[in-house]
């Protein structure tokens, strides 16, 4: 799965799956599923990069003291929006408000699009952000994404 990134705004963000052959219902369903998860955990703050603890212990994590002081005091980091999934032929589209969440979000969505792509459902190439040329935004599209979130 090849991963190109383009004009991004990280409130306003497309995500395009370009797929080896038109997805079925079940191929759809897990994509969807990896992106809905993905969010619900943006959601929550899941993505916080300034409250990376465990990961800077290193590999021995026997009796870790954990600072949950140090937890709370980290700024919020969270997701604020998704629009539901489109597909037009072997493509897929969604559109993010990825609000305050960290880097780190969209690394763990490649990591899992990749692992998604070698055994489930082929997927050629990511591309995060911009707009597809062959698949054009309607301006009133994201007006109408905002009305159904709301």
């Amino acid at each position: 799965m090849q991963v190109q990134f383009r004009e991004f705004s990280q409130f306003d963000v497309w995500f395009w799956l370009e797929f080896a052959n038109v997805p079925s219902e079940r191929e759809k369903k897990l994509v969807e599923e990896v992106f809905s998860s993905w969010f619900f955990l943006g959601k929550l703050g899941g993505f916080n990069a300034e409250n990376t603890q465990v990961q800077e212990t290193g590999l021995d994590l026997s009796y870790m003291d954990y600072d949950n002081d140090a937890a709370d005091s980290t700024m919020m980091s969270l997701m604020h929006n998704m629009g539901d999934f489109e597909y037009e032929g072997n493509w897929g589209r969604c559109w993010l408000d990825l609000g305050t969440s960290d880097a780190i979000a969209i690394d763990v969505l490649i990591n899992s699009l990749a692992q998604l792509s070698k055994e489930y459902v082929e997927i050629i190439q990511l591309l995060i952000g911009g707009e597809n040329e062959d698949w054009e935004i309607d301006p009133s599209h994201k007006e109408s994404l905002f009305q159904d979130i709301n």
